[in-house]
């Protein structure tokens, strides 16, 4: 009986890591769609170089903060998933 609950769990956690890493997922996309929104090279640098969307973030904020703050929910979220599916992973040997 305690095995069918810790996989209800693992199950759980692993459904809730999923639903965290699609919000972070919807959370880029609609950043990215700000940030061409903007610019066309605001866009095609947030999508091609690393970081350029986190200067926009900082440079844009009145407009971009609702997109990264979805994409830092889905980041708590998937993290509390990882977090609950930690403990039963096998120990290293």
């Amino acid at each position: 009986m305690a095995a069918d609950g810790m996989n209800a769990m693992m199950i759980g956690a692993m459904v809730l890591f999923g639903i965290g890493g699609l919000i972070s997922l919807a959370g880029g996309i609609w950043l990215l769609v700000v940030a061409f929104q903007e610019h066309i090279l605001w866009g095609l640098g947030s999508l091609l170089v690393p970081f350029v969307s986190l200067i926009f973030v900082i440079m844009y904020w009145n407009k971009s903060w609702k997109p990264f703050g979805l994409q830092l929910v889905g980041v708590l979220v998937s993290v509390g998933g990882f977090l609950l599916i930690l403990p039963s992973l096998p120990a290293p040997q």
